[in-house]
Order: C-alpha cells, then sequence, then structure tokens
C-alpha cells in the first residue's frame, strides 16, 4: 500500500493542492525522465537494436518509467516542489 506523505503530513484536501500535487508530480518525472534519458537508459544495444524505430519510441517507454517511479513514491523531488508551490500560493492569497 502506498501513503502519501505530502497529503497524510499536511492533510490537504483542497482541489486547488491536489492540481498542485498533480503538477509537482509531472515535473518529477519530467526530470526522471531526462536523467533516465542521459543514463543510457533505452539506448540500442550495438548489434541486436531495434534500429530506427526503437530510437523513435525509447522516449515513451522512459516517460512511462518516469511516471512509474513517480507513483511508487519517486525520489521526493514532487514533495519539494509541492510544499514550494502550496507555500507561495498561501503567500499569495494572504497578501
Amino acid at each position: 500500500m502506498q501513503v502519501d506523505r505530502v497529503t497524510t503530513n499536511r492533510g490537504f484536501q483542497t482541489p486547488e493542492h491536489n492540481r498542485l500535487l498533480d503538477k509537482a508530480r509531472e515535473l518529477e518525472a519530467a526530470f526522471l525522465s531526462q536523467m533516465l534519458a542521459h543514463s543510457g537508459l533505452g539506448t540500442p544495444s550495438a548489434g541486436f537494436g531495434g534500429g530506427v524505430g526503437e530510437d523513435q519510441f525509447a522516449s515513451f517507454l522512459r516517460d512511462e518509467q518516469a511516471r512509474l517511479m513517480v507513483a511508487k513514491g519517486g525520489i521526493g523531488l514532487a514533495e519539494m516542489i509541492f510544499r514550494s508551490l502550496a507555500a507561495a500560493q498561501e503567500v499569495s492569497h494572504d497578501q
């Protein structure tokens, strides 16, 4: 069972906070996808690669793998982004 650290720690239930959390997770997934690309994940092997087709679709595989990593807890980046966005939103509402 996955426990969402952000929502359980602060008890945020508003639609706005849920939207911010979704966007933070999207940003973490995009970051992880780029890091996976730079690490060489999806790079075809020299002798038995899938050719041009494999090159074209490797990014889809990396993106999905990154989304799954975030769904399983990620690296904590989404939580930091969410807290920053939520704090900035609270400040803008107070002014």
